[in-house]
C-alpha cells in the first residue's frame, strides 16, 4: 500500500477502513462508547482500551453531539502513529441516547474519528462536518443505510471537493 500523505486522504477511503456497523448497543453515552470500540476492528499500535479511555476523556471535557441526531467521538489527541491506520467509523445505534446536543435531539448515529495528526484530525473533521451539515447525506444516517451506499454518497461529495 502507498503511503499516504495528510493532503491526499479520502473520507471514504477512512470509512472503508473503519466499517459500518448496525445496532449498536448501549443505554447512555459511556455504554454505547464501549460498545463502539468493541465493535471496530484497530490497528495493530492501538488497543480498545486506550481507545475507550481517549474517547471517554474527550466527552467529558464537551459532547461530541453536533445536533440532528449525529455525534462525532474522537480522542482529543491523536492515538495512532501511522496515517495508513487512520479511519472512520459509522455506527448506528439500537436506540437513541441523549448525547446533551444543543438541538436536544437524542444521538442515534456515531462516527468515530481516529487520526494520526492534528492536521489530519483537522481535515477529517472539516469534511464531516461539512457531510453532517447536507440534507442529503443526514437522510441517508437517517434511513442507516449501506456501507456502500454512504461511501458512494461521500465519494460524490469529495469529487465536488477537488
Amino acid at each position: 500500500m502507498a503511503v499516504q500523505s495528510e493532503a491526499s486522504m479520502d473520507i471514504s477511503t477512512l470509512l472503508e477502513r473503519g466499517g459500518v456497523f448496525y445496532n449498536v448497543s448501549g443505554n447512555t453515552v459511556s455504554e454505547a462508547l464501549h460498545s463502539l470500540v468493541e465493535t471496530v476492528e484497530l490497528p495493530p499500535s492501538l488497543t480498545r482500551e486506550q481507545l475507550k479511555k481517549a474517547i471517554l476523556e474527550r466527552e467529558e471535557l464537551m459532547p461530541t453531539a453536533v445536533g440532528n441526531g449525529i455525534a462525532l467521538p474522537h480522542p482529543r489527541s491523536p492515538l495512532l502513529k501511522d496515517l495508513n491506520d487512520q479511519f472512520i467509523t459509522i455506527a448506528f445505534l439500537q436506540k437513541a441516547i441523549d448525547w446533551k446536543a444543543l438541538d436536544g435531539r437524542p444521538v442515534q448515529t456515531l462516527i468515530l474519528i481516529v487520526s494520526a495528526t492534528p492536521k489530519s484530525h483537522l481535515w477529517t473533521l472539516s469534511r464531516i462536518s461539512f457531510l453532517c451539515q447536507q440534507e442529503a447525506f443526514r437522510d441517508l444516517l437517517e434511513q442507516r443505510a449501506s456501507k456502500e451506499e454512504l461511501i458512494g454518497a461521500i465519494r460524490a461529495a469529495e469529487v465536488a471537493w477537488k
